[in-house]
């Protein structure tokens, strides 16, 4: 069982499905944290492998497991633009808020790296655009130092409609 759980962080990467289906049957920690913190998931997220984050979350793989960085599989995909696998993790219930070492966000990253496809999906879903980094910088003071002008749009109207469902 041992050697087996260095297999699952590699089948992950690649989305080998009929690999990673016989270690879950095996038993295999499906939640083994690699030397860097990586988890499978984490690595199926970051890899763009739907099929195999899919997989990995019905067989009850943590949602919200972090990195040695703090950093979780809806960040890496914030950050990398995945609107597919974002979609999965938020309706599978991953923690939308969740802050890494330096303060940052799944929306913070989508917005720095102008990934406007998922930032609309967190708003939408409920990510708090207030909250701020180490720096004191929110989501869009990121978007706005990094030029990305739709996703400073797309979080200004989400805050005066957010405001305006406030004051009703």
């Amino acid at each position: 069982m041992e050697n087996m759980v260095e297999l699952i962080i590699p089948a992950a990467r690649k989305g080998e499905i009929e690999v990673l289906k016989e270690l879950i049957r095996r038993g295999v920690n499906i939640n083994h944290q690699d030397e860097k913190g990586y988890t499978p998931l984490i690595i199926a997220c970051y890899n763009n492998q739907l099929e195999a984050a899919k997989l990995l979350i019905e067989a009850g793989a943590g949602l919200n497991a972090a990195d040695y960085g703090g950093n979780t599989a809806l960040m890496g995909v914030s950050f990398k633009g995945y609107v597919a696998i974002a979609k999965l993790l938020i309706e599978s219930g991953a923690a939308l808020n969740l802050q890494h070492g330096n303060g940052g966000t799944a929306l913070m990253f989508a917005a720095m790296f102008g990934r406007n496809d998922v930032l609309q999906i967190l708003l939408e879903s409920g990510a708090d655009a207030g909250i701020v980094d180490v720096k004191g910088q929110n989501a869009l003071d990121l978007a706005a130092l990094q030029g990305n002008e739709t996703g400073v749009e797309l979080l200004q109207k989400y805050s005066a409609s957010a405001n305006l469902s406030k004051a009703h």
